[in-house]
């Protein structure tokens, strides 16, 4: 990563990389199309409105994950092999503390949190089984997390790619098992994606033990170094508290749409057509933003290796060239999803229906949030990228800090002005190109910033380094 040309590197390592997490965002797809195909009308939009609420607590250790990325690929960078070990086992040991804690706070605030956003009957007791019933799994989920990370930071996308491509047949073999064999809805689903977590956690795990480098792991020398843990809380904790006030916020607007269904349809209904429509497409979203995000994590590892080994002027080329990738990437998926978008609806048993129907009330909402964000989803790209700069260059604060004020802030004051005064979902739509174009310029101009002040200051290094030997 640290010599050579750059692009063709980049590319090979995030199309891996890609096939990866699309396997991981096709858990959640496959419970939410399987479970369509039950005899609950409300099983999609159930699943729906929970992703807000887990990624809440989830985004927590999974900024720590990022952590354990950007630590363990500069100690690899700058070829020290003791820290690199001690890091992989305390970033392993932090995974199953913080997935254990997620999964008992998950567990008992769930209905509460669900019935605050607004979720209301059925459709609440549905959300509250699936999320309670998902959270038992988090500590796998959290290995797994943690695992991939430390692949990804050694340069290896290839393993996880394998590995999560055996855990999602089994995942999908198990929805269809458990929703059409054993009559079971949103339970069935949410226990298939538990035991492939675990089956993922436990593959990748020995896997690592068998690592020929540094990397590899050792149950004897799993343990808390005080050092690493340090680095990776310093890297972790913005990107946790990041990824999880972006979830606030999208509670928030998951809780406008639940307004905006509970205006057109009774709560008390057996099918609430907004909350579905909008589920669906969201799914479908997730594997765009998946893919361009998968740019993001390239962005980071070759960041964070190039800082490592004090080559400044390569990160230069690296923002470059993941700008020019995630551009395609973007256009790619989402003009694939927008021409597409009928059939790939119609997976989620979201299809049109006759003039003023609920059917049709669903497809409409689908198709509003496809055009309002898939279109311009190429900002959203370009911001995920320059965070990525930012954070591998160990400016995570300050991209938290940017990403907070020109994403989070800005939607949540969207929310309380522009939407109170409009409650449209066209006008909730919009708040997101918008606050992507923003965050976008300020990331890429931190990093700019940063990479400017550490190249003078190697320069002023170096400079009196080489008096020093004249001298």
């Amino acid at each position: 990563m640290t010599e050579g040309p750059l692009f063709g590197k980049i590319l090979l390592f995030i199309l891996p990389l890609m096939a990866t997490n699309l396997l991981q965002t096709f858990y959640n797809a496959a419970d939410m199309m399987v479970v369509g195909l039950s005899s609950e009308p409300d099983a999609v939009g159930a699943i729906g409105i929970t992703g807000a609420f887990i990624n809440l607590v989830l985004n927590i250790f999974v900024g720590f994950a990022t952590g354990a990325n950007v630590v363990v690929a500069r100690h690899l960078g700058a070829r020290e092999d003791d820290r690199t070990s001690r890091t992989v086992h305390t970033a392993l040991a932090i995974s199953l503390l913080f997935g254990s804690a997620s999964m008992i706070l998950g567990l008992f605030i769930s209905r509460p949190v669900l019935a605050m956003m607004g979720a209301d009957c059925k459709l609440l007791d549905l959300a509250t089984l699936y999320t309670q019933i998902y959270f038992a799994g988090v500590p796998f989920l959290a290995l797994t997390n943690y695992l991939i990370a430390i692949f990804r930071a050694k340069g290896d996308t290839k393993t996880p790619l394998y590995v999560l491509a055996a855990a999602g047949l089994l995942n999908v073999v198990l929805n269809l098992f458990f929703v059409l064999v054993c009559d079971m809805s949103v339970e069935g689903v949410a226990l298939a994606t538990s035991i492939s977590n675990l089956t993922s956690a436990l593959l990748l795990l020995f896997k690592l033990s068998r690592d020929a480098g540094p990397c590899r792991f050792r149950f004897k020398k799993l343990c808390i170094d005080r050092s690493a843990f340090k680095k990776i809380v310093y890297i972790g904790v913005p990107a946790g508290v990041q990824g999880s006030l972006f979830s606030l916020s999208n509670m928030l607007i998951q809780s406008s749409i639940l307004q905006i269904n509970n205006a057109m349809c009774p709560p008390t209904g057996t099918y609430q057509p907004v909350v579905k429509g909008n589920s669906a497409a969201a799914n479908l979203e997730g594997f765009a933003y998946t893919a361009e995000n998968s740019v993001y994590q390239g962005a980071i590892t070759f960041t964070s290796q190039n800082t490592g080994a004090a080559k400044y002027e390569r990160v230069w080329r690296v923002m470059l060239c993941c700008y020019a990738i995630t551009l395609c990437v973007s256009l790619l998926f989402g003009g694939t999803i927008f021409l597409l978008k009928e059939p790939l609806l119609a997976l989620y048993d979201v299809a049109p229906g006759a003039a003023g129907s609920l059917e049709q009330i669903a497809y409409d909402a689908a198709c509003t949030r496809i055009i309002y964000l898939l279109i311009p989803y190429f900002l959203i790209a370009f911001m995920e990228v320059g965070c990525g700069v930012v954070r591998g260059l160990g400016k995570s604060m300050s991209s938290a800090v940017i990403s907070l004020l020109g994403a989070c802030v800005l939607r949540v004051v969207w929310i309380f002005t522009v939407f109170r005064a409009n409650p449209t979902l066209e006008v909730i739509y919009f708040s997101y190109p918008l606050s992507w174009a923003l965050t976008a310029i300020a990331q890429f101009l931190c990093a700019a910033l940063a990479l400017r002040q550490l190249v003078k200051t190697r320069r002023s290094a170096d400079e009196i380094h080489l008096m020093k030997l004249h001298h």
